[in-house]
């Protein structure tokens, strides 16, 4: 799938609706080849083509972090709110304003999957979904494949969407009008449990197929990279990522231990925790070890998640969500993308994903890192700034709106400088020193 446009508004701290938009501008690069590179060239008849990164930058506490949180929600509701009756209660409006108080939550998608448009999205609160609407354009007109108001089907295309009219005429009989099972659960989410709702299931696994990850890591990341190792294939992956990334790692692998066969540099405090945590399953780093000639002459293991370093464990947690992410074509969205990594890794794994090999795959990510703003690295329209007026609401906007900003302009400079807001505004820190040592 390919993401064209993700609008919220109404969540945390964006009061109005703000649109993350990844079709690619007409504009031209200081460097040509950018503008093929970074561009997914649309199969479609909009002449619509799309980006494949997008970094989002933003001060401290500015709402960058809220634009990953708000594909999360989106798409967790869209998961799990048949089974789920209280995933409602993860929606978290904007509390700094009376206007907002009683209105809906807005979540909308636009993307395309098998070369065909489709917009998707809902309205809510943390008790019921207040609207619901799938528009697809199967040929040159957008059709409204259905509309829900509350609980009723008000509007449903029973050609290009058969599948929802066969699940509303089977409800006839155990419910009023055209209600569908429940005020807190999804119309398409509902569609896609029956074995008959088959374009409801491909649209629910589109969108569930888009990674989001933190780019500080967890637990959960760190198990789905180990467990990557029993493929070959993943395994290879993993190993030239951090070869590639300058780690000094020769091999990694998980292995079942007693504690007898620990190796000889964990300790018992180190022995314990993984007996506690990892019942006797060790994931291990092995590095050369050399004479004093600096031949190899052997190897020595390393219990990976206590000797390695953060910014080693991100690039293997991170690695197999890459791989899966440019060999499937699937989006993958990083908050924190450049915490704990040098600015030169960050660097290259945008060009990968900016890379002519790269034909659909897209990375949007939030970042500080300043070295990416650059006109040899990406298009204006790959740049998003986040901002929170006085009234603590955040605004999202891109480079590409600012005009008059030339093709050789240095864009790290300019940002720095606040030319494109989205900076903090820093007090005077030498006051923090207290002089007065009787005060």
């Amino acid at each position: 799938m390919i993401i064209q446009e993700f609008s919220f508004g109404n969540y945390r701290s964006f009061k109005d609706i703000q649109t993350l938009n990844l079709s690619a501008a007409k504009i031209k690069s200081k460097h040509q080849e950018i503008d093929i590179d970074n561009v997914i060239k649309g199969k479609n008849n909009d002449g619509i083509s799309f980006l494949k990164s997008k970094a989002i930058y933003g001060a401290n506490a500015s709402g960058k972090s809220n634009i990953v949180k708000a594909f999360v929600v989106f798409i967790r509701i869209i998961k799990t709110s048949v089974k789920d009756e209280n995933i409602l209660n993860i929606i978290d409006s904007f509390k700094l304003s009376t206007e907002t108080d009683n209105q809906p939550s807005f979540f909308q998608i636009i993307f395309w999957y098998k070369n065909i448009k489709y917009r998707y999205g809902f309205e809510l609160n943390n008790k019921t979904i207040n609207a619901e609407w799938l528009y697809g354009k199967p040929g040159d007109r957008e059709l409204p494949f259905f509309i829900r108001n509350n609980q009723e089907i008000i509007e449903l295309d029973k050609t290009n969407y058969s599948e929802g009219d066969k699940l509303m005429r089977l409800l006839e009989d155990d419910s009023e009008g055209n209600e569908v099972f429940r005020k807190n659960s999804l119309f398409l989410s509902t569609l896609a449990t029956f074995g008959f709702g088959k374009l409801s299931k491909q649209l629910v696994d589109s969108l569930a197929s888009i990674f989001i990850i933190s780019g500080l890591g967890h637990q959960g990341m760190y198990n789905y990279a180990g467990a990557s190792l029993a493929n070959d294939e993943k395994k290879n992956y993993i190993l030239d990522f951090l070869r590639y990334g300058d780690t000094g790692i020769e091999d990694v692998d998980t292995i079942d231990i007693s504690p007898d066969d620990f190796p000889e540099n964990i300790n018992n405090d180190e022995r314990r925790d993984f007996e506690k945590k990892n019942k006797n399953k060790i994931l291990i780093s092995i590095r050369n070890k050399y004479d004093e000639n600096l031949n190899p002459i052997d190897i020595e293991p390393f219990s990976f998640r206590l000797h390695e370093s953060e910014g080693t464990q991100k690039l293997f947690e991170l690695s197999p969500f890459i791989y899966d992410a440019l060999k499937n074509e699937r989006p993958i969205i990083i908050d924190e993308f450049d915490a704990r990594f040098h600015p030169l890794l960050t660097k290259r794994i945008v060009e990968l994903f900016n890379s002519k090999e790269n034909k659909e795959s897209q990375l949007i990510f939030t970042t500080h890192d300043t070295n990416l703003l650059s006109s040899n690295i990406l298009r204006r329209d790959q740049v998003e700034f986040v901002e929170k007026d006085k009234y603590g609401a955040s605004h999202l906007y891109s480079l590409v709106q600012f005009k008059g900003i030339r093709n050789t302009a240095s864009f790290e400079k300019d940002y720095i400088q606040g030319k494109y807001g989205a900076i903090p505004f820093l007090g005077d820190f030498s006051k923090l020193f207290n002089t007065d040592k009787d005060a």
